[in-house]
């Protein structure tokens, strides 16, 4: 029978729960689930949730009850964790050095050569048995039915789960700040402190000169990215993937705006076999020679990339017996009696009372467990013969029953079984294991290991104290005065990239929203004017070209079909809809780099616009169109918000230029297509009187209308509208306008010595100027601007040159492309450019 964490044997309060428990009385059951409402409100807000349109609900809730741990209970569970890390960063300085374990007949070597957390390439690194291989670890455990704490699971490559337990006790003390009153608690805060400060002396001593520290995530694809953000965070340490970093000359580097940055300590929370394509897996996107770096003590990756070793389930069976010939101690922390059953002298003991134990895969620590009572006689019969087939493959477990703590029922507190994942790290002369932890809810009848998937409950865990001192954290260290400094060279690339893309996603978005509500606009008049009519056809090119339209589609419909095709483009699975889920992608990826307010208006707006959007039905068109209207206006008023943001909340600098340069450049491709089109307007070959059609249109795509009005009232010439739409370099929506604060970004990013950008820029400009000058000065306008379509596409092919440029030069550190055999001045040269 599971015992209960808040009540004694004699069915009393534990001491450690009293004073908590009387601060819940007074709150009432009302006020606690109001509570707990509120802390599921700002789960969904700043957690990953926030990350929307398109994302999963959040994989966690937070109950407002915690888990109390008294102090001395606590310092057992460091003492014996803390011996438990020694113990496996032993092992695995032993496997993949002299390997005397496997020599002396200690442990199986099928145990290690058939492990594929076994990376044959780590052993390279030296076989020295005193290098540690662990530098953090985590561990599962729960409190059996004898009261002893039992150690589930090994967590020795990253201990996922580290900034929950920040986030848990910061979202605590804001919905429930009356609890912390009640109890003297150590602040977890200070871990993370002392870590960060432990992270340059792992750097090598044989680096030719010190370099940053960095955290390598798979990226904001991989659930747990979010908590990689917050670690880096709080780490003070740059959060990159695979392809910011780079090896050259046997040393690592971070691709920044600046150039190549030396990176001296790696923080790994990307499995090992996926960090060098070039000796472990050859289809993951690590980062190639990255072990080689190692080798050449140039870089330190913490934990080694072999690590995930010493998590599989069949270490636990040798533990015990390791524990005196590594350590000359026994083992204070052990796990569940395990029997692994590639043992032939133990094997028979298992079988013949399989029912009495629980299976595990030998070597992968997440999959299921294999409960032999629970299946039927066909799946009985397929698992005994997978037994006697390969019985090296798989690993015996004595069953727990953990223990119940206090929770938020629907009545009141019930009692719940629950998980405890508690954190250590190495701090050079010895281990130190976290003054708290995260917590987690077992539902009634599940196996006992950590949830991977679901709804599941987290308890924020209390470690008390009587210290007033422990309560207030050490002393922060002094620390030398830092050089001020204002550059943002050191920007990783992938950032800039990422707000480049923010840039244009949102400007592409603003574009198609504008070009949508102007063909819906059109396509619901009861009877169309011929202009209105001819008017359609421009836009159709424009929205098909920028892909809201299929082309296939839309050839030759009018009327009804037309106006259905329109609205589903508008609708929730349109192309409205994705160009702003690649700006929530892009926004997920910034969440470290914009401020909490930026995002939380971000965040709610996209989900606000996915609201709307999925009510567009096509088949309803009376209402549908005005409500499409309706929702594309908000796409308008969503993309001046996030401007209104940047320009308010972000520094003139690194980001914020790359995000404005994403928008000009974007901008500027619109227009030159936009005033294409609109001079290719149907019928004015004929008569280029229709000219003046077209470009009443461009004035309204740009926006342009009440300038355009308001200097020439309300006549309309070929040669001062488009002053307006091109050459005026005052107007934020003309051409002129875009290449100027392009050239303007440029200049502030370009290095003195690099003007090849900005000679294209400048080209472009007297490009525009010249347009503009040809019409004023022929005799027909109309027809002068009817000869412009041609030159304004090759324009707007070159500003797309340019942005491709711009990413070969930034954002992947290229040298600028050359024709093999064709010098920079365009002369033959002798063998490769």
């Amino acid at each position: 029978m599971a015992i209960d964490e808040m009540v004694d044997g004699r069915r009393g309060v534990r001491p450690h729960w009293r004073n908590l428990l009387s601060v819940l009385s007074s709150l009432g059951r009302d006020g606690l689930a109001e509570r707990a409402r509120t802390l599921d409100r700002i789960a969904t807000e700043e957690g990953i949730t926030s990350l929307l349109p398109g994302a999963s609900p959040a994989p966690w809730r937070l109950d407002p009850v915690p888990l109390l741990i008294p102090p001395t209970e606590f310092a057992a569970l460091e003492e014996g964790l803390t011996q438990r890390a020694r113990l496996l960063d032993a092992v695995l300085a032993d496997l993949y050095g002299p390997q005397s374990l496997l020599s002396s007949g200690l442990l199986p070597p099928a145990l290690v050569f058939a492990n594929p957390g076994f990376l044959r390439p780590c052993r390279s690194f030296g076989c020295d048995a005193s290098v540690h291989r662990l530098q953090f670890y985590a561990a599962d455990l729960v409190r059996d039915a004898d009261g002893a704490w039992r150690v589930v699971s090994d967590h020795t490559g990253w201990p996922d789960g580290i900034a929950q337990v920040q986030e848990n006790r910061r979202w605590l003390a804001r919905v429930l700040p009356e609890l912390f009153g009640s109890q003297l608690i150590s602040p977890v805060s200070s871990f993370l402190d002392s870590w960060q400060d432990l992270l340059p002396q792992f750097a090598p001593p044989g680096a030719p000169r010190p370099g940053g520290t960095a955290l390598l995530t798979p990226g904001h694809t991989s659930p747990a990215w979010f908590e990689h953000v917050l670690v880096a965070r709080d780490l003070a340490c740059a959060l990159v993937e695979g392809g910011d970093l780079t090896v050259r000359g046997g040393r690592l580097y971070l691709k920044t705006l600046r150039g190549l940055q030396p990176i001296s300590v790696l923080l790994r929370a990307q499995h090992g076999n996926r960090i060098d394509p070039l000796e472990l897996d050859p289809d993951a996107p690590g980062v190639a020679g990255l072990l080689g770096a190692m080798r050449g003590g140039s870089v330190a990756v913490l934990n080694d990339p072999g690590s995930h070793l010493a998590e599989a389930p069949a270490f636990a069976a040798f533990l015990p017996s390791l524990a005196p010939v590594l350590l000359q101690e026994e083992l204070r922390l052990a796990g569940p009696a395990a029997v692994w059953l590639g043992d032939d002298a133990l094997r028979p003991t298992v079988l013949a009372d399989l029912g009495a134990w629980q299976l595990r895969a030998a070597f992968s620590p997440t999959a299921p467990l294999i409960d032999f009572n629970a299946q039927d006689a066909q799946v009985r019969a397929q698992t005994l013969a997978s037994l006697a087939n390969a019985p090296w493959r798989y690993v015996a477990t004595a069953p727990t029953d953990p223990s119940a703590a206090p929770s938020l029922g629907r009545e009141h507190l019930d009692p719940r079984r629950v998980m405890l994942r508690l954190f250590a790290v190495f701090e050079g002369a010895g281990w130190r294991l976290m003054p708290g932890g995260l917590g987690c809810l077992l539902p009634d009848g599940a196996p006992v290991v950590w949830p991977s998937t679901g709804r599941n409950v987290a308890k924020d865990v209390w470690v008390l104290t009587e210290s007033i001192a422990a309560v207030a954290g050490s002393p922060l260290p002094r620390m030398p005065a830092l050089a001020i400094r204002r550059t943002a060279g050191d920007l990783p690339s992938r950032v800039a990239d990422d707000f480049f893309w923010l840039g244009r996603y949102l400007e592409r978005s603003e574009g198609a929203a504008r070009w949508l509500r102007a063909a819906i606009h059109r396509v619901g008049r009861p009877v169309p004017m011929p202009h209105q009519h001819a008017e359609l056809q421009v836009l159709i090119p424009l929205l098909t070209h920028a892909g809201l339209l299929n082309a296939e589609t839309v050839v030759g419909v009018s009327g009804p079909v037309l106006t259905q095709e329109l609205l589903r483009a508008a609708g929730s699975r349109g192309a409205i809809q994705a160009l702003l889920s690649q700006l929530s992608m892009v926004v997920a990826r910034l969440r470290d780099r914009i401020t909490v307010e930026m995002h939380a208006v971000i965040a709610r707006e996209l989900r606000e616009l996915e609201d709307l959007l999925s009510r567009i039905a096509p088949r309803h068109e009376g209402t549908e169109r005005e409500y499409a209207s309706l929702a594309l206006s908000r796409v308008l008023e969503f993309a001046a918000t996030v401007s209104g943001l940047a320009a308010e909340n972000m520094v003139r600098g690194g980001g914020r230029l790359f995000l404005d340069l994403g928008r000009r450049i974007e901008r500027a491709q619109a227009i030159a297509d936009e005033l294409a089109c609109a001079l290719d307007f149907p019928g004015a070959e004929e008569q280029p009187a229709r000219v003046e059609h077209g470009l009443r249109l461009a004035l309204e795509l740009r926006d342009s209308e009440i300038t355009y009005r308001s200097r020439y009232l309300s006549v309309l010439q070929p040669a001062a509208a488009l002053d307006v739409m091109l050459a005026d370099d005052g107007n934020p929506r003309g051409l002129a306008y875009q290449l100027s604060a392009a050239r303007r970004t440029l200049a502030n990013i370009s290095a003195s010595s690099d003007t090849s950008l900005l000679a294209m820029v400048d080209r472009m400009l007297d490009d525009v100027q010249a347009m503009v000058r040809d019409v004023t000065a022929a005799a027909d306008q109309a027809r002068a601007a009817r000869a412009l379509p041609d030159r304004l596409r090759r324009l707007r092919d070159g500003v797309a040159e340019l942005s491709d440029r711009l990413s070969r030069r930034y954002f992947a550190l290229l040298p600028t492309a050359r024709a093999v055999g064709i010098s920079g001045d365009g002369q033959p040269v002798r063998g490769a450019a």
